[in-house]
């Protein structure tokens, strides 16, 4: 029997973090909702807490707010569904959701095209010397020095070789738009051959050929337990001198000690992140003194059209598995 319908107490549903006001008005009309209101992202404490006091039958999460078996034993049985606004699913502890019956839903597809934008950004960001150019300009450095024509001369995407590690959703749509920069080659590497890389002409090679030979190192990669710290001493020591690296992924694909050394002792050229493990980083945190390190506050799907999507289809796989039907997009 639906949990939403004539005559029943209205379901109750916990939101961790804000979310667009059109999402939370759709759910508010069927239900009631009890949201976060703190400053910043819930406290994982406080999260066990809240849920444990309100007894919701779904929650809305981001990442990192992690569900567990903690989490999960403080909502109680009542739980029916979790949505979270996010492709990445390592907060949500999908095997003891599975045995509980507690649906999962998350949010595919709707923000590839941003990501891929983003990761554009960083490229040219990172290429370019954005970040200690900007120093300049805020240290009135720019106009008093000039040591000859290269002074924050970078890199170009024309010509160079680009190399993607993961050629899934959003490594494609990468590709296809670092193509219309001209790049002599788009290298990458995965578990296997892409049928979608021929659209943009892109080669599949080993991870060491794709470190050896790439300008530009982009992490695209789902997360997974063989690959977490994939980016350490020994991925780094293998790339060009002047290579820059790029990640999109998840903070924890990098060992972020080791990165630090590698941009430090010119191991590699740059760096352009916009996730770290943890998030936030400290402000004292080691790489955020580099001006060979751009650092992003995970900005990736941060466009008021892709936040508003991923909001509208976590509150329809929501409201779909209070239903007790099938979710949209379920991660189940």
């Amino acid at each position: 029997m639906s949990a939403i319908m004539s005559g029943c107490p209205r379901p109750v549903v916990f939101i961790a973090r804000g979310v667009p006001p059109s999402g939370a008005a759709r759910l508010r009309e069927v239900c009631d909702v009890i949201e976060w209101e703190g400053p910043g992202r819930i406290p994982q404490d406080t999260f066990v807490e809240r849920v444990g006091q309100c007894k919701p039958n779904a929650v809305l999460i981001h990442p990192p707010d992690r569900v567990d078996r903690q989490l999960l034993d403080s909502a109680g049985p009542q739980l029916k569904v979790v949505g979270t606004m996010s492709v990445g699913l390592d907060h949500v502890d999908l095997e003891e959701c599975r045995r509980r019956g507690v649906a999962v839903g998350y949010t595919p597809n709707v923000l590839t095209s941003a990501v891929a934008e983003h990761a554009v950004g960083l490229i040219l960001g990172a290429a370019r010397k954005y970040k200690p150019g900007m120093r300049a300009i805020h240290s009135s450095v720019w106009g008093t020095r000039w040591d000859n024509a290269l002074w924050m001369a970078g890199k170009e995407i024309g010509g160079s070789v680009v190399g993607i590690v993961g050629l899934g959703r959003i490594g494609i749509a990468v590709a296809k738009r670092l193509k219309s920069f001209d790049p002599a080659r788009i290298i990458y590497c995965g578990s296997g051959p892409k049928d979608d890389a021929k659209q943009v002409g892109a080669e599949f090679v080993p991870f060491e050929e794709l470190l050896k030979h790439a300008d530009f190192v982009i992490a695209t990669c789902s997360i997974n337990e063989g690959n977490k710290g994939l980016f350490n001493k020994g991925v780094f020591d293998k790339m060009k001198t002047s290579s820059i690296f790029v990640n999109v992924s998840r903070g924890v694909l990098v060992n972020q000690e080791d990165l630090h050394k590698a941009l430090t002792t010119g191991v590699i050229g740059g760096a352009a992140l916009d996730v770290t493990s943890p998030e936030p980083l400290p402000a004292d945190h080691p790489l955020l003194s580099l001006d060979n390190c751009l650092v992003i506050p995970h900005l990736g799907s941060a466009t008021d059209t892709t936040r508003n999507r991923m909001c509208n289809l976590t509150v329809s796989n929501i409201l779909a598995g209070l239903k007790g039907e099938t979710l949209p997009s379920s991660a189940l």
